[in-house]
């Protein structure tokens, strides 16, 4: 079964990661307590609405960009076969689609684990001569 909540905190974690930041100043950006970022980050705990926008905002972020970001990764999930049905044995399977990659690990017959990853959007140099 893949966890919104873990697929969410992937996405975060991304961002963050992509803007060289750490959790301490984004936590103390968005008022949230690093701990409490840190487990939504590790898709160990749900965050409401506000506390997900809040914490966009902290990284620059529209909410709706990031949501878009997950959405894309739970359709490229649902896309790989037989990921989201149940199977007999332990599997590992790794799909690519331009910038994000997702990882599913079959650790018995219902419970998968999901991890995403997107690259960071290169950024533009410019040198004036």
């Amino acid at each position: 079964m893949v966890l919104l909540r873990r697929v969410i905190g992937d996405a975060l974690r991304a961002r963050r990661q992509g803007q060289h930041r750490t959790l301490r100043e984004v936590s103390t950006a968005a008022n949230v307590s690093l701990g409490y970022l840190s487990e939504i980050e590790r898709g160990q705990k749900e965050a409401s609405s506000e506390l997900l926008a809040a914490i966009c905002e902290a990284l620059g972020a529209r909410l709706s960009e990031v949501l878009g970001e997950v959405s894309d990764t739970l359709l490229l999930a649902e896309e790989m076969e037989n990921v989201l049905v149940p199977v007999e044995e332990k599997q590992h399977k790794v799909a690519r689609e331009g910038d994000v990659s997702v990882s599913v690990r079959q650790e018995s017959p219902l419970k998968a684990t999901l991890h995403a990853t997107r690259k960071p959007p290169q950024r533009e140099v410019v040198y004036a001569a």
